[in-house]
């Protein structure tokens, strides 16, 4: 039987040379007698028990073995648990894995599981020495502008070293000290000092302790009381070295009557600000009331708000052009362009759709235009603003407003120019491809012409297919002015 012994302190050094040393030997776990603390001063492997003859010195460790990275990351949190058995489950995990690669990958295993027990458990420790640790302040340092503070927390296992970073980067600009029963911590703005050695209890108190209290205090609320799911994220154990703790046990003993009591205290009306919130909440539901023309219309969607697109956009741009038009161009959505002068249709698209509107006989003077969507969305690519398009919700919003224009308008037909118009328009979302060109008609509401929005013409890298969907571009607004001649 091979006794080694280790100090076991949290560092993973001490117990993978020793580790290594006993696998190239050939010793199997069954062999290997762990011992900690007050054995670690003797050699490193005791040759007291058994035969001497079958103790001989095991020499210097080889590189040559290797293990998944995922046990190393096991390895270095378990090895932090207190309780000695870790070394063994480590060394026994550590020798299947010669023979079996896979072997972590088997949760039902018992040398496996255990290992993921003893990390869980040091894991859940080092969460609870970030949340718990509370320090006390110890006047000035001698670099001037730096405070002072320490602080005393008992962990349950050697998580000090492994928990000193975290405090390291939220505190970096203050000198500090955190001492426990299994070593302690210190930096003082030039060196993070972690040592193994026990730290001692001192008994300081500062003004941060009524601070503490009064924080808890104030948001402690009786009617969601759960005391074991409290004792659960705050242990007792924690609680002599929590300033706030000395609170709790009259908190609980006074819930009942603080309940009662809050139920006295509430107020029979609303407060007057959740009064004015509910008042703005239904206007933005039922909607401002009807104007009644189209310049009171476009005066009212100046303020709109009822989408976050008004954050970002410079301006609402509403539709525009004679009251009676009889056709209406619906668009998806102002682009950049558009969002500077505060007109629709007046980009490359917009260009693009005159061009071939005056061709085929359409006068842009004639039609008023507009599109389903109010305000520019767009993303951000260094100095320039990049179209995005409306969402479905987006939509929704600005349905009011497209809703109002056709009600005072009253067009004889709308033409809807790509996916977005048609959804605004009619609520479907077909393929534009399977419904271009076709008018749809209905005994109250407008007829609809479904075509294709102009700036997919634009994007369109091939030439010779931009050239063939141009002349179905043509021909979709050669129809829409057949349909405005009188008498069709």
């Amino acid at each position: 039987m091979r006794v080694v012994a280790l100090e076991g302190r949290g560092e993973l050094g001490e117990w993978r040379d020793a580790a290594r040393r006993l696998l190239l030997a050939g010793v199997p776990p069954e062999a290997v007698e762990w011992r900690q603390g007050a054995d670690a001063s003797a050699d490193l492997f005791d040759r007291e028990r058994g035969d001497p003859e079958k103790q001989a010195p095991l020499g210097h460790a080889s590189p040559a073995l290797t293990v998944p990275r995922l046990f190393l990351d096991l390895a270095a949190t378990a090895i932090c648990h207190a309780d000695p058995v870790r070394f063994g489950v480590l060394y026994r995990v550590l020798h299947r894995l010669q023979r079996d690669r896979d072997l972590l990958g088997n949760a039902t295993d018992g040398d496996v599981a255990a290992l993921h027990g003893l990390a869980k458990s040091v894991r859940r420790d080092s969460h609870k020495m970030t949340a718990f640790v509370r320090f006390k302040e110890v006047g000035p340092s001698g670099d001037a502008g730096r405070r002072r503070f320490v602080a005393w927390f008992e962990p349950d296992h050697y998580i000090v070293a492994r928990v000193a970073p975290f405090f390291h980067r939220r505190f970096f600009d203050m000198d500090w000290m955190i001492a426990t029963p299994r070593g302690v911590a210190a930096w003082d703005g030039k060196l993070l000092e972690v040592s193994s050695t026990p730290g001692q209890k001192t008994a300081l108190s500062d003004d941060t302790e009524e601070l503490w209290r009064t924080y808890f205090s104030s948001i402690f609320n009786p009617a969601r009381l759960k005391v074991k799911a409290m004792q659960a994220e705050m242990p007792k154990k924690y609680w002599k070295n929590l300033p706030e703790a000395s609170l709790i046990p009259a908190m609980i003993a006074g819930a009942e009557a603080s309940v009662v009591a809050m139920g006295e205290r509430m107020a029979r009306d609303p407060p007057a600000f959740h009064a004015r919130i509910e008042a703005a909440a239904k206007v933005r539901e039922e909607g401002p009331p009807v104007p009644g023309t189209l310049e009171e219309l476009r005066a009212e969607a100046s303020r709109c708000t009822r989408c976050p697109l008004h954050c970002s956009a410079t301006q609402t741009v509403f539709g525009e052009g004679p009251a009676d038009a009889p056709i209406m161009i619906v668009g998806e959505q102002p682009g950049d362009l558009e969002d500077l002068a505060g007109r629709p249709f007046v980009g490359p698209a917009g260009k693009l759709f005159d061009a071939v509107a005056h061709e085929v006989g359409l006068d842009r003077r004639s039609l008023y235009v507009t599109n389903a969507v109010k305000h520019f969305k767009y993303e951000m690519r260094g100095k320039r603003r990049l179209h995005q398009r409306p969402d479905a919700g987006e939509v929704e919003h600005c349905r009011w407003w497209l809703d109002l224009e056709l009600a005072l308008v009253k067009p004889r037909l709308v033409v809807a120019m790509g996916a977005t118009a048609l959804f605004a328009l009619t609520g479907e979302r077909p393929k534009i491809s399977d419904v271009r060109g076709m008018i749809r008609r209905s005994d109250h509401d407008p007829a609809v012409f479904v075509t294709v929005h102009p700036s997919f013409l634009l994007r369109i890298p091939d030439a010779a297919r931009r050239e063939v969907e141009m002349v179905h571009f043509k021909k979709d607004l050669a129809a829409v002015a057949a349909f405005g001649t009188p008498g069709s």
